[in-house]
């Protein structure tokens, strides 16, 4: 694994999600690598490792007719890469669904070992303060 900056891997992560190239996208994830879902509205709601995230990944994406997640506020603190995303989700009858979240990505040793959703920004700041205390 080539080391790259933590805002550079998150980027990554993302430009291959665009792709729906799920091996790019889970490559730089660590082998104890956790998606945390817990604070999700959605059907999908827990904590995945690694091989259930490859999995919810596959699923997800074929219930769309594309995906892709924008998002150009990377804030690198400590090993942590806060970043307010946009999924926008096009339905197989050309309909977008656009949803906000805020993503925690945390990395070490130039692996991601963990990718937490929140709902809004200020939680998820709140949570990387906590973490770092």
């Amino acid at each position: 694994m080539t080391p790259l900056g933590n805002v550079k891997l998150v980027r990554a992560a993302i430009d291959s999600f665009n792709r729906g190239d799920w091996d790019s996208f889970l490559a730089d994830m660590a082998a104890d690598f956790q998606l945390d879902l817990s604070r999700a509205t959605g059907p999908e709601h827990g904590i995945y490792d690694l091989e259930r995230t490859r999995h919810l990944l596959g699923e997800f994406s074929e219930s769309w007719g594309s995906l892709r997640i924008e998002g150009d506020d990377f804030r690198e603190i400590g090993a942590h890469v806060v970043a307010p995303l946009t999924l926008r989700a096009q339905g197989r009858e050309g309909i977008e669904v656009p949803s906000r979240v805020t993503w925690v990505w945390t990395v070490r040793d130039g692996a991601v070992v963990r990718a937490a959703m929140y709902q809004g920004l200020d939680d998820a700041l709140a949570a990387v303060e906590a973490e770092s205390g």
